[in-house]
């Protein structure tokens, strides 16, 4: 099972992105999906999930309204659309698959992270 995210890159405060998760091995509708995020010095904190079935959509406080977690299933991929990116947007996001929308530890599979640097 490998679960890969990408779409980070530089980009302008204001502006916009969108990562991808994208999973070989496991079938991610099958799957509740948490996006996470790192930045330097901090801890990891949750961003988004999606339940399976799309039932439950979590978003934090810090991005509600802003960010906005969709599958395509299809794809078997999930996104991440982020829009009027802060400075304080700036961390490491990787992508998890799990049996629910949770905590860290309950998930099964983690991809690696891509970079997310927004900055003028």
């Amino acid at each position: 099972v490998q679960l890969q995210a990408s779409g980070g890159g530089l980009v302008q405060p204001g502006g916009s992105l969108r990562l991808a998760c994208a999973a070989s091995g496991v079938s991610l509708d099958e799957r509740a999906i948490g996006w996470f995020r790192q930045a330097p010095g901090k801890e990891r904190e949750v961003v988004s999930c999606i339940s399976v079935k799309d039932t439950v959509t979590y978003y934090s406080d810090s991005v509600k309204g802003r960010f906005t977690t969709s599958r395509d299933n299809s794809k078997n991929a999930v996104y991440l659309q982020m829009n009027s990116l802060k400075p304080e947007d700036t961390a490491v996001y990787s992508c998890a698959a799990g049996p629910i929308c949770g905590l860290a530890p309950m998930y099964e599979y983690w991809g690696q992270g891509t970079l997310v640097t927004v900055s003028s």
